[in-house]
């Protein structure tokens, strides 16, 4: 998905839609933060525009903004630390790839752990 801001917010809010105002209050809550050109205009992306689309989405369902803000940290939370846990299972593996390779001699109690710890790390969807 492009994150080129290109739309003023009169096309933003119209792909949106929902009113310019309205985009501006999400600015002012921080649900969505638009790039900006030097002379300080507003410039939307196709990013900005999914998120208003999920914005417009909750809301629609009874949410309210600082609801809407919540959820959306949290995603953002989320995703990061699926990449983190990713990483480190990953990380983990390798680990246990290079002993095995190198034939190392993990002690018995150690292996097994291990191994129990990154198959209990589910897998990223």
């Amino acid at each position: 998905m492009n994150t080129d801001p290109v739309y003023v917010i009169s096309v933003a809010s119209e792909l949106a839609g929902v009113h310019p105002q309205t985009l501006r209050i999400y600015e002012k809550k921080g649900l969505i933060s638009p790039g900006r050109t030097p002379g300080g205009s507003r410039r939307y992306s196709e990013v900005d525009l999914a998120r208003l689309r999920v914005i417009q989405t909750l809301t629609e369902s009874g949410i309210n903004l600082e609801g809407v803000r919540r959820i959306l940290e949290l995603e953002t939370t989320i995703e990061k630390l699926s990449d983190q846990l990713a990483a480190t299972r990953g990380e983990l593996t390798q680990i246990l790839d290079e002993a095995h390779l190198r034939r190392l001699a993990l002690p018995d109690i150690v292996r097994p752990a291990l191994w129990e710890l990154i198959q209990a790390v589910p897998e990223n969807d």
